[in-house]
């Protein structure tokens, strides 16, 4: 059996569907035969996330899938409103998508939950204060509910990504400065982006049945930039 063949049939949900890496996420995971319920309402609170997963059903995976542009801040110069506005989006639905997915997953004793986060959580980086704060507030998250949940064979981990092609953070305009090309030569050991397959292949791997011995993880996906 090839990784990701047991995801045919599966109840595969995909939240910010039309956003951040949600689109790839959906194409994949349908190459996968999984049905894929792509969600693309907004999600900017608790009630946000649990009703999600409400409207959703019966899902046997979600992928958390939570992102905003990041804004560069001097920290002395962090407004309530950013601070309030980057959490909201990034961190404060996983709870709610906890309360209404985790009873029927630790019902049935399977289940997956991959929340797409960010490598900025493990390296420090000027001016990204405030979202460097939300990724590590997913990171933590993940790593204490995966933990509590892994003894009813549900497993909750997290894809700690960077430099991956996506339109919200390196989209084409991006890509095309010499500074930024600069950069992944500087920074990045394999001195290029991930290509936006490469991420939901790694996605489509930690949801699959055939992989199931991660708990509570947050696993880089940056080509070195952080281990």
């Amino acid at each position: 059996m090839r990784i990701g063949d047991s995801l045919a049939g599966k109840r595969v949900l995909v939240t910010q569907a039309d956003d951040f890496m949600g689109p790839v996420l959906c194409e994949v995971f349908a190459a996968h035969g999984a049905q894929v319920i792509a969600d693309k309402t907004t999600l900017g609170s608790i009630a946000a996330g649990e009703a999600a997963v409400r409207a959703a059903g019966e899902v046997d995976v979600v992928i958390a899938n939570l992102g905003v542009p990041a804004p560069t801040s001097r920290v002395a110069d962090v407004t309530d409103e950013e601070w309030r506005h980057v959490f909201a989006h990034i961190v404060d639905p996983l709870p709610g998508i906890a309360r209404a997915v985790l009873p029927q997953m630790t019902k049935r004793r399977a289940g997956k939950i991959v929340v797409m986060g960010s490598a900025t959580a493990f390296r420090g980086q000027k001016r990204t204060s405030v979202y460097s704060a939300a990724r590590g507030a997913q990171a933590s998250w993940v790593r204490a509910v995966g933990t509590e949940v892994a003894p009813d064979n549900v497993h909750v981990n997290l894809i700690a990504q960077n430099f991956v092609e996506n339109p919200m953070y390196y989209g084409p305009e991006v890509q095309a400065l010499p500074a930024f090309q600069e950069r992944l030569r500087r920074e990045v050991p394999l001195g290029r982006l991930a290509t936006a397959q490469e991420d939901a292949m790694f996605a489509v791997f930690l949801a699959s049945s055939e992989v199931s011995f991660f708990a509570g993880q947050s696993i880089p996906f940056a080509g070195g930039w952080a281990t």
